[in-house]
């Protein structure tokens, strides 16, 4: 539950060796390349590199079409596979060239199996017209026009019974049209195609039809035959050229993305004179194997200093959790990761996460359900949710034994607690008028309970970031803490308990004078800090606008606290949701009763899941990270073929 150390690396050397280093930081897969620019402060005689990648034309050449034969892409051992740039491109050559004949042959007869469907398609409609069809286009003093009428259309050809050449003779029909062909004589063609145009004739075309419909659809059919016996064969052809070739393609494929990869580091190289530089992070547990691969390159020289020293360039964030947080790093990069110097707040996430998704969604049944739908989302489909949800379920199931909730059978477990603890019923039953109001009131504990331990984790960070003003009079420093935890304990302590704490003494020191820490925190932090210029330049302004601010801390306390009363309401929540359930269920004995209980029962652990998930990360990230995390790093990126690949 932490942020892996890192160290600055500065790598010069000659020109001549440069690829042999490049080649060194892709192979350790730990090297994340940075802007020469951002660690040296005068660049003027430095110049980039710029240069075409070499190898990119050739690798999308390559995988193009490697995906036009549908053949996934996978990346092998390529340790023992040495070969030149010149062998990589006529392979490359050779293969793409043989293969897309390949699979422009198949794309052509396709195309042409396609193109007889079609034909065949057509051609169908018009069986039963028993004449010769290249006779009837050769008339020349008739046209014959062939294609569809709308049903609607061909009833309306009665009103055009006046004229003689407005005859339509239909072949078949279907549910919407019918089929077939209307001659006129070549004089009348003009008036008669607008009175079928009029009426939504749409054409067809018949163009190398020599026979009779019957004939050439017989024909047509023997084509398409021959035609897929030739597919069969080309792709036959295909597999058998992709089986021999395979493995090696794979080689090539991984060899091409290897250098393909490499290539792109040089894109953060800068060169000075006839050396290069090249900046960049490593891992603090790798860079000892990191240098002595660099060392045996004989003109380059390596310079190595601390993440922590070098804030100013924003190091890299890789973080370091253990198997129950790590799953929660899912929702952690949704806010953004932590600065190099701030904590990585995974783990308190993972617990306040778990426990208040637990609190919120209270049954053994449904949390079981939910560790069985996480394990199949994450088995089966990989999905970082699923990771999330195993622990949450587990969660819900044990606060399920505590509310005594099964599926919303709210007694079904008197008899475990009469055996176990000899209790008569459960220990909360969160329907009990007294049981609600305790929710309400603990739920508003909780509230207050992270809160201030939100505002300790800033105390903790703002001292590591040695932020005084932040640490100590800040509204989530130590001024607020006390603020904070007077205001609330000395009302719970005269309403709940009847101590009269609030007295004047009290008040002044507690409340009052932590609120005016507050309010001067900026000059008061610049004098801790030794700042001689202390004062601000506008004491008017400053309070009037401080003035606003304070004013906005004090809603923040009563807002965050008040906005986990949503904890004890979500639990009431679910009791009600399933309440409604069996009363709808009631209504429907025998197999009725049983289908609701399954049908609501599914809809509750859905909706309910869905919106106890959002609203505790909503409390995760408005109530307590905005009082200690700022979510501003950056993620640690080597430079790996396998990262290539996967994105």
């Amino acid at each position: 539950m932490s942020v892996s150390p890192m160290k600055a690396i500065s790598i010069i050397g000659l020109m001549p060796d440069l690829d042999k280093v490049i080649k060194a930081c892709g192979v350790s897969e730990v090297f994340h390349p940075d802007e020469v620019t951002n660690f040296y402060s005068d660049t003027r005689k430095f110049s980039h590199l710029v240069e075409k990648n070499p190898y990119s034309d050739s690798l999308a050449e390559l995988d193009d079409t490697l995906s036009m034969a549908k053949i996934e892409a996978q990346l092998v051992d390529i340790s023992q596979f040495n070969v030149t740039d010149e062998q990589i491109q006529n392979f490359v050559n050779s293969f793409t060239s043989k293969l897309d004949t390949l699979l422009a042959a198949v794309a052509g007869k396709q195309q042409q199996i396609d193109q007889c469907s079609t034909a065949i398609a057509q051609t169908s409609h018009f069986v039963g017209f028993d004449l010769q069809m290249d006779k009837i286009t050769a008339c020349k003093y008739i046209k014959a026009n062939f294609g569809r009428l709308p049903q609607d259309s061909y009833e309306k050809l009665e009103g055009y019974k006046e004229n003689p050449y407005v005859v339509f003779f239909p072949c078949t029909k279907d549910e919407n049209y019918y089929w077939g062909v209307y001659v006129a004589p070549i004089e009348e063609c003009a008036e008669v195609d607008r009175i079928f145009s009029s009426l939504y004739f749409e054409h067809c075309q018949i163009s190398g039809m020599d026979s009779t419909p019957e004939e050439y659809l017989e024909t047509l059919k023997a084509k398409k035959k021959q035609i897929e016996n030739e597919l069969e064969a080309t792709q036959k052809q295909v597999e058998q050229y992709m089986s021999k070739e395979q493995d090696e393609c794979m080689l090539y494929y991984t060899k091409l993305t290897e250098l393909c990869t490499y290539f792109n580091i040089k894109s953060n190289v800068m060169k000075y004179n006839k050396s290069f530089i090249l900046v960049g992070w490593i891992p603090a547990e790798n860079a000892q194997t990191f240098t002595d691969n660099l060392d045996k390159i004989r003109s380059v020289e390596c310079s190595l200093s601390d993440g922590k020293d070098e804030l100013d360039h924003s190091p890299p964030i890789k973080l370091k959790n253990n198997w129950f947080t790590k799953p929660y790093e899912f929702y952690l990069k949704m806010f953004g990761l932590p600065k190099y110097n701030e904590i990585d707040p995974t783990g308190f996430m993972a617990i306040t996460y778990t426990v208040l998704f637990g609190i919120m969604f209270g049954d053994l049944g449904h949390g079981l359900f939910l560790v069985a739908a996480g394990c199949v989302m994450w088995k089966l489909k990989k999905m970082e949710l699923g990771k999330v949800l195993i622990p949450c379920g587990i969660s819900s199931s044990i606060f399920g034994l505590i509310f005594g909730s099964v599926f919303g059978f709210e007694h079904a477990l008197d008899g475990l607690y009469s055996t176990l603890f000899g209790l008569s019923e459960k220990p909360v039953d969160v329907m009990e008028p007294a049981t609600t109001n305790m929710i309400i009131y603990g739920a508003v504990g909780i509230g207050f309970l992270l809160v201030v331990v939100a505002m300790c984790v800033n105390i903790y960070t703002s001292i590591r970031q040695k932020n005084i003003e932040n640490a100590v009079f800040g509204p989530n420093g130590l001024a607020g803490v006390v603020f904070y935890a007077a205001l609330f304990g000395g009302l719970a302590a005269q309403l709940f308990l009847q101590i009269p704490v609030l007295s004047l003494p009290y008040v002044l020191c507690l409340i009052i004078l932590p609120l005016i820490i507050i309010y001067m925190r900026e000059p008061l932090g610049r004098l801790a800090s030794g700042k001689k210029e202390w004062q601000p330049e506008k004491w008017g302004e400053y309070c009037v606008q401080n003035a606003f601010e304070l004013f906005e801390t004090l809603l923040s306390y009563v807002t965050n606290t008040m906005s986990f009363l949503r904890v004890g309401a979500f639990v009431l929540v679910h009791a009600g949701m399933m309440m409604v359930v069996f009363k709808l269920a009631e209504m429907l004995p025998g197999v009725g009763y049983i289908v609701i209980l399954i049908l609501g029962n599914l809809l509750v652990i859905g909706l309910e899941a869905l919106l106890v998930s959002i609203q505790v990360l909503r409390l995760e990230f408005y109530e307590m990270f905005s009082r200690f995390y700022s979510g501003s790093g950056r993620p640690f990126n080597p430079v790996t073929i396998k990262k290539l690949k996967n994105n």
